[in-house]
């Protein structure tokens, strides 16, 4: 059955079916993180270190536990000692070592808002005397928070025993760098002396907080036979029970992690910061324990993704042929090493064709919290400089932008310098789309730019679980492993229905928790349409295969003249006259053909299909403040197949809407002693929906991924890329000059029309 014939057959997929989950959200009846309440429940606060860095001489907590109220209190002593192995199961490069500190600081705290600490008490107000009650003793260390200065030889050593990995011959002397990663092809310095135009330039981003509404938050509760049970907003039950486990030392199979309603990650809860702790704190007690993070603490103490130095050197011949490509990119870690370097790397020249490529990256440790996901991890960093470079580059050629891109674009069988071979992809098609719609071509007004970039995120498998149970009355329930961030469980029930010829609202859909079904990574890297999709289509096709060959027994007739179509087993002999079996039928006959319906299928699925999207920006200035109004935005993108429309298209809205504010205004801000200023959503300027106009999307579905059973490819990541640098070349069109660091906020907007004026004005002289 060739693709186009497919799609004439689907009935369900396409179609935008109101999501499961939205009536209990819109009502308030949904229950979050923080929404558990268990008899006798504590409360659990963390003791954080008004430090950058610091050298922990003493923990007293002897006042804390005499406090009235106080039912157990945790420090670092009360986790055991990990091995400095790869963590398992999480998003982004981590150690057992870097997490357990990171969860409860041991030797030294590394940045402001390092858990020392963590009571458990009767009540928030007890919890928070018994803080102030413990004695912590520090030596106070020099810090650095820049990238570029951690990397100088004399900046202050965040840890004593870190050697650059990456390096010949492997350095002897500890730094600040974590790691070196290289990719590259070709020959740069005869690709460079090819070329007759080439730009460069330096770039900066600032780190920046995936900004979900719903905190951090959990309920743990220690059972007096060793059985645990934590609920929890999360990314990732799996990756929750294996974390707590191993920092624990306890059996994997004594905890119990039910994911709870979530309210925003966006990557950034893909790892564990109160949950071990709470469990530990549970355990002491025996009693449960809720612990729930401020908003200053969200932005304090859990992984915004990494600031970033960068520099971008491209050549091209003068008819616009992209020939020689040096990146280096150096990526804050924060505190311990594991930021997303090396996709940033890997995705930077991912969009284009190039023959001679050098790409450097620099993981670097400095006195900030640990870096934690966000939406395709490390690409929109890099693309930001990238883009930016190839909009100078069009410039400099008098090559319309879209066209250049297009002349450089990578096609299907395409080789991509970190090793991977494209297949089934449309971003030539993609731009081709952007390029004609009316948004391209439209005029613009005094003070406004428009700017155009691509972007690229790899999207991926890997192991998941579902199962598909047919009741009683002929209804199906869609069971997975993956906790629901943007729509999943709608997607999941539609692909069931679908394979098994049932409308959409005969089938429910649910998240288990890690005692209901079989293991499954995170809910991130756009892999659950595409992974856990694929476990729920096999699993509904196995229900199918044993509903034909129950109705096989019931005709007493060979399976292989059973058809299952729209719903139904059909006989393929007409000449016997049996009527069809409708599944509703065959699910009241169960008792007498081999008991109940339902099977289960654990997967590590293969051949995700890679994301580009492109992104079409109007920005107008204000001259006189520097303030930066977004007039029009269009966002398209490779699709593959949109198995639920609008999820597809709130996917790409909702990266674009990040990406804006990434461009903008986001930014942490620091004081001169490594403290956050900015720790609160007062301060930390997000995008609200009177900042932006109604995103426009297009969704180019040309290249379905054959390797999914429906055409599925991962679109969460890829619209988060092209914001950054689109924003910026459409700021640069207006202010007359490339802008080179983020966020465009107004004053460095202002000062860029200043400086562009004055050199204007420096040149008309002659000077």
């Amino acid at each position: 059955m060739n693709d186009t014939s497919l799609a004439d057959r689907l009935k369900v997929v396409g179609q935008r079916p109101i999501r499961p989950d939205g009536a209990d959200k819109v009502t308030g009846r949904a229950a979050f993180g923080a929404d558990l309440r268990l008899p006798g429940m504590l409360v659990g606060r963390v003791k954080r270190s008004p430090h950058a860095h610091a050298r922990i001489l003493a923990v007293d907590t002897s006042a804390a536990l005499r406090l009235p109220g106080v039912k157990s209190v945790v420090t670092a002593a009360d986790f055991p000692e990990m091995a400095d192995v790869a963590v398992e199961g999480g998003e982004g490069a981590a150690t057992l070592r870097a997490l357990s500190s990171n969860c409860m600081a041991r030797d030294k705290v590394l940045y402001v808002g390092h858990a020392v600490a963590a009571v458990a008490a009767t009540s928030p107000e007890i919890a928070e005397a018994a803080l102030a009650l413990i004695d912590v003793r520090y030596e106070v260390l020099p810090h650095v928070i820049d990238v570029e200065a951690a990397m100088q030889p004399d900046a202050p050593l965040l840890h004593a025993d870190l050697f650059t990995k990456g390096v010949t011959p492997k350095p002897t002397t500890p730094s600040n760098i974590a790691e070196k990663v290289s990719f590259g092809r070709g020959d740069l310095q005869s690709g460079f002396a090819q070329c007759d135009v080439i730009v460069q330039g330096h770039y900066v981003t600032a780190p920046v907080h995936q900004g979900y509404i719903e905190p951090q938050a959990c309920v743990a509760s220690a059972g007096s036979d060793g059985q645990h049970q934590i609920w929890v907003s999360t990314q990732g039950q799996f990756a929750v029970r294996s974390m707590c486990a191993k920092l624990l030392g306890i059996e994997l199979r004594n905890i119990k992690v039910t994911p709870a309603e979530i309210g925003g990650g966006f990557g950034g809860k893909t790892t564990v910061y109160l949950e071990p702790v709470a469990l530990a704190l549970s355990m002491r007690s025996g009693r449960p324990v809720r612990m729930v993070m401020t908003r200053a603490e969200v932005f304090e103490a859990s992984g915004p993704t990494s600031g970033a130095a960068m520099d971008v050197r491209l050549g091209a011949t003068k008819d616009g042929r992209i020939l020689a490509a040096d990146v280096t990119l150096k990526y804050q870690a924060g505190a311990y090493p594991g930021s997303p370097v090396g996709a940033g790397c890997m995705a930077a020249l991912a969009c284009y064709a190039i023959e001679h490529i050098s790409i450097v990256g620099y993981d670097v440790v400095s006195n900030r919290a640990k870096v934690a996901a966000y939406r395709a991890p490390g690409a929109p960093i890099s693309a930001f400089a990238v883009e930016c470079a190839v909009d100078e580059l069009a410039a400099k050629l008098g090559i319309d932008p879209i066209d250049l891109r297009i002349m450089n674009a990578v096609k299907s069988g395409a080789k991509a310098v970190y090793g991977a071979t494209f297949r089934e992809i449309a971003f030539v098609e993609t731009l081709q789309a952007v390029k004609a719609h009316p948004h391209y071509s439209a005029p613009l007004g005094p003070h406004q730019g428009r700017g155009v970039a691509a972007g690229f995120w790899f999207n991926v498998g890997g192991e998941s679980s579902a199962s598909v149970h047919v009741d009683e009355d002929g209804g199906a329930t869609v069971v997975s492993s993956n906790p629901d961030i943007g729509g999943s469980r709608a997607s999941m029930a539609m692909m069931a229905a679908e394979t098994l010829g049932v409308p959409y609202e005969r089938v429910r859909a649910i998240v288990a928790d890690t005692t209901a079904i079989g293991f499954s990574g995170l809910t991130g890297g756009s892999r659950v349409t595409f992974a856990t999709g694929m476990a729920v289509v096999r699993a509904a096709q196995h229900v199918v295969d044993d509903l034909k060959r129950r109705a096989a027994q019931i005709w007493d007739c060979p399976v292989e003249q059973v058809e299952w179509r729209n719903g139904a087993a059909l006989c393929l002999d007409g000449a016997k006259g049996h009527k069809a079996l409708t599944l509703k039928e065959l699910a009241g006959r169960t008792a007498k053909t081999g008991g109940p319906i339902s099977a289960e299928v654990s997967l590590n699925a293969q051949g995700a299909g890679p994301g580009f999207a492109v992104h079409l920006v109007d920005i107008a200035i204000d001259p006189e403040t520097g303030r930066s109004t977004v007039l029009r935005y269009t966002a398209a993108q490779d699709v593959g197949r949109a198995i639920h429309p609008s999820y597809v298209e709130g996917q790409i809205q909702g990266g674009a809407a990040q990406g804006v504010g990434w461009a903008l205004n986001e930014a942490y801000l620091y004081d001169q002693n490594g403290a956050l200023l900015n720790p609160g959503f007062l301060d930390y300027r997000m995008p609200v929906a009177s900042d932006l106009p109604m995103i426009d999307t297009i969704l180019v579905e040309s290249a379905p991924n054959s390797r999914h059973p429906y055409g599925a490819k991962g679109v969460g990541e890829a619209p988060i890329v092209p914001p950054l640098p689109a924003v910026a070349c459409a700021v640069a069109h207006v202010v007359g000059a490339p802008l080179y660091e983020l966020p465009l906020s107004p004053p460095r907007v202002l000062d860029a029309l200043d400086a562009a004026a004055a050199a204007r004005s420096g040149a008309s002289t002659g000077r």
